[in-house]
Parts: structure tokens; sequence; C-alpha cells
């Protein structure tokens, strides 16, 4: 493995998530800055969250135009693994690589808070380490994190497992109180139809060490590192 955390202008949560990677694993973790064209033989590549670009027009979408974005797209089409975190899951949807959109949240304010989550597929890649019944504590910080699709898309990303986690409470029930941005479904992270690129609005880098008292968290990089 060779880890790849990609840099853009306003990203602010891409130490955190090296910090996590070089913790946990000996693999060599490479900063790839926005500007770049090679993902220097990276295998895992991390899209962090933030605010790229300041969140002008919509978030992730002018990150999306960054050269870096055009060797993401095609380590993704090659079968590479890549997570996008918040911003990162905006970016991912703005640039084709996941369906779907994230828009302003119903309450039109910015949610920053804890929240819980269960895995929508634990055969994932990124959830392998999770049980069924397992009820994450996880932060969320975002104004732009309702998840939204047509009609045919949403059935699609059902049918075909590729419900990444759903926002739920604390005994893993699926209620509209527990979705604290207005999502369809309760989604809170989803993958691509092949399963190898992720995207989720939750900070699980926020809540993987003990700095805070949580690392439930780790149990999503865990899984990613198979450990």
């Amino acid at each position: 493995m060779k880890f790849g955390v990609v840099i853009f202008p306003g990203s602010n949560c891409d130490q955190d998530l090296i910090k996590v990677l070089e913790t946990y694993t000996s693999e060599p973790v490479l900063k790839l800055w926005h500007k770049d064209t090679d993902l220097q033989g990276c295998t895992h590549i991390f899209v962090p969250g933030g605010f790229s670009y300041g969140d002008y027009l919509r978030s992730g979408a002018i990150a999306k135009l960054s050269p870096i974005m055009t060797a993401v797209a095609e380590h993704a089409s090659n079968g590479g693994f890549v997570l996008g975190i918040c911003n990162g899951f905006q970016i991912l949807c703005e640039s084709g690589l996941l369906p779907g959109a994230l828009l302003r949240n119903t309450n039109m304010k910015f949610n920053c808070k804890n929240i819980h989550l269960k895995a929508g597929n634990t055969a994932l890649m990124a959830t392998r380490k999770i049980g069924n019944n397992d009820v994450l504590c996880v932060p969320i910080a975002h104004g732009e994190g309702r998840f939204y699709c047509d009609e045919q898309t949403l059935a699609d990303i059902e049918a075909n497992g590729q419900v990444f986690f759903r926002y739920c409470d604390e005994q893993g029930n699926t209620t509209p109180e527990s979705n604290p941005n207005g999502s369809l479904n309760n989604i809170a992270g989803i993958c691509n139809a092949t399963k190898n690129v992720f995207g989720m609005m939750p900070h699980p880098e926020r809540c993987a060490t003990d700095y805070l008292l949580n690392q439930d968290g780790r149990a999503i990089f865990n899984s990613i590192f198979n450990l």
C-alpha cells in the first residue's frame, strides 16, 4: 500500500488524515498537491474535507477542474481505491466519480456535532471490520451535506448495495430525527457501482485517535487497512 492525500487550496482536514494514516500503518503517506498530474504510485487516494477554493460557486465545483482530478479519475477507472470525506465527497460527486449531489442542509445551517452511523453494506472494503449491528459515533461539520439524486439513481444505489453509511440513532434506528441534513434514505455516504470509490459526509479521521476520547472512526480505517 501507498497512501496519497490530495490537498487543495482551502483543504483543512488533510493533516488529520495524514496523522491517522501514519499512526496506524507503516506504509508511505504522500501529500498530493492539486496541481500535480501524477499520483506517484499511490494505491489508496484520500480526498479530505475542508473548503476547497472557499466553496465558491458550489462546494467541489472548482476543485473538480484541478489537474490532480484527471489522475484520480483514471486511478478510479482502473479499480483503484478512492475515499472522499465531507468536501472530498462533494468533489467526487461534482467530478462524476460518484452519483448524486450534496445540497444545502434542510435547516439551512452549518451543522457541527456528533451523530450516529451504521454501515449500509458491511461487505465493502471500507466497512468489512464493522458489524451489522455496530453503531458508530462520528462528527459532522457541513452546510451542504444533504445527499440527493433522482429516483432511478436512488433505486440503483439501494439495489446494488452502494450505501456506505446511513444516519441513525444511538440504537441503530434510521429515523427522520436521526437525519441531520435531510439526506434521502438517511444516506451519509455511498460508493460507486464497482465499489472502489467511496464518499461520506461524517469525519472518521476526527475520531480515529484518542485525542477526543472517541475512536469509533478507526473501524473504517481498520477496514481499509484490513487490520
